[in-house]
């Protein structure tokens, strides 16, 4: 069974003081991962993890791996914007978007950011608007199915995502002859992988083209971009991921193919989101409601305006009884918020102890693709977050929205 990262005192004591539904944090773990995964590619003198805004926009979090010597992946003007509301600019900022609108290219390039391009039409948009930088990045896209060994991992060819082979080949070349100087690759090929062999499997890919691509075109290849895709365990049978081997075998294809073609100074970066914040958020809710009907429900006080995964696409989540977690999982409940729509469920005949009104429900792995994905049908409110600091304090990081919120961008 997955084990929370907050005791149920701790756990009484914080809702005691901040209502749910909440997102808590766990900085301790953040930091670890954090340490866990810059130890992983220490042998690359160039190594930045670019840490996928989109996961988690909570300015709290970003300053916490900002302390830690990561930068910011953005792809959107807000995302920009927030990035500079904290100081965080020139290189220190990824930019990566797809049918990106005019503000969004100006920002980017205004910041500094280093801009990585989705598509070939995009070049002549950039020179219009800002000129060609000096630095610049291309998105790849293969094509077909990405596989590991004989098991398909996803279908990049029918992603909307990047560029093809020949018209990668070409943007160099464009963008070489319009005064870029330093150049970087960037592919993103699968979510959410349960492999050990997913980044030395897409770095042995990007490696190779790098290689022909310098000796095709004469541009200077300075990094690559292995974008995110290492997932999390969110089953409690499913193993981690051990970051330690996924640097290794990072490692281990930069030498054998880079290192013989003299551009064993290119840098590792990465955008992870999902395996930096994930295992280290949960959604906190309360139990309200029950129903007997066809079969039991516990009616909760949290919605999938809060966590939206698994009703988007099934996604599952672990759910921990505060209090219960060495009770015999004995009642099966779907566990639903009050959404006028039937897939408001954040679990589906999921074995639990006995769940009472009151009881206090962990949704696991929420600190990615969670508070973030938020909505507000049926007018509801999204929820707050909460930050477990590393000495035992908590502090509310972001509010909970009230109606003023709501309401603030009606013309009445």
């Amino acid at each position: 069974m997955k084990t929370p990262f907050v005791t149920p005192e701790k756990l009484r004591e914080i809702t005691g003081t901040i209502p749910t539904p909440f997102h808590l944090y766990d900085e301790a773990g953040i930091v670890d991962n954090a340490l866990r995964l810059k130890a992983a590619f220490a042998w690359n003198a160039g190594f930045r993890e670019y840490f996928a805004v989109k996961a988690t926009p909570t300015p709290a979090i970003l300053k916490i791996l900002g302390s830690l010597g990561c930068g910011l992946d953005c792809s959107s003007l807000t995302e920009l914007m927030m990035a500079e509301k904290l100081g965080i600019t020139g290189g220190d900022i990824m930019f990566s978007s797809n049918e990106t609108p005019d503000a969004e290219f100006e920002l980017a390039s205004q910041l500094g950011a280093i801009i990585n391009l989705d598509d070939i039409t995009h070049i002549e948009v950039l020179r219009r608007l800002v000129g060609i930088p000096k630095r610049v990045c291309c998105r790849f896209n293969p094509g077909g199915a990405f596989e590991i060994g004989n098991h398909i991992m996803d279908n990049p060819g029918d992603a909307k995502y990047g560029m093809t082979r020949e018209q990668l080949f070409e943007a160099f070349r464009t963008l070489r002859d319009l005064g870029a100087e330093e150049f970087g690759i960037h592919a993103f090929l699968a979510s959410n992988t349960a492999s050990n062999d997913y980044y030395p499997v897409l770095a042995s890919q990007l490696f190779t083209l790098a290689v022909e691509l310098s000796r095709s075109t004469g541009c200077e290849i300075t990094f690559i971009n292995l974008s995110g895709g290492v997932g999390i365990p969110y089953r409690p049978e499913q193993q981690p991921n051990d970051i330690a081997e996924i640097g290794e075998g990072v490692h281990r294809v930069y030498d054998e193919i880079l290192k013989p073609a003299g551009m064993d100074d290119i840098a590792i970066f990465t955008e992870l989101g999902r395996f930096m914040l994930a295992p280290y958020g949960a959604l906190i809710t309360t139990a309200i409601r029950e129903k007997h009907t066809y079969k039991e429900y516990v009616g909760v006080d949290a919605t999938a305006c809060d966590l939206m995964r698994p009703a988007m696409y099934g996604a599952y989540h672990h759910v921990t009884v505060s209090g219960k977690e060495d009770a015999a999982r004995d009642h099966t409940y779907d566990i639903v918020g009050s959404l006028c729509e039937n897939n408001d469920k954040f679990a589906i005949d999921r074995a639990l102890p006995k769940v009472e009104i009151g009881d206090t429900l962990i949704i696991h792995d929420t600190g990615a693709h969670g508070r973030s994905m938020g909505y507000n049908y049926n007018g509801k409110l999204r929820s707050g977050e909460v930050l477990l600091r590393r000495d035992g304090t908590f502090e509310l990081i972001r509010r909970a929205e009230t109606p003023d919120d709501y309401f603030a961008t009606v013309i009445w």
